[in-house]
């Protein structure tokens, strides 16, 4: 997905909505954030550092 055309608070809202569900997995014995996921946040991360963004990484649940 092209994220020219995105604001710079469209962009942290995507990274930090992937963020509130990585928390929900790990508070939770199911997983339902996978690496669609991870994949996207990692391009949302890409485009904050582009930009001059700042933002604080994910901490991804472990896997069981």
């Amino acid at each position: 997905m092209p994220f020219e055309n995105l604001s710079d608070y469209f962009i942290m809202r995507m990274y930090e909505n992937i963020r509130d569900q990585a928390l929900a997995d790990a508070r939770s014995a199911v997983r339902l954030v996978g690496e669609p996921a991870r994949s996207r946040a990692e391009e949302l991360r890409q485009e904050i550092e582009r930009r001059g963004l700042f933002c604080t990484p994910i901490t991804w649940p472990e896997e069981v």
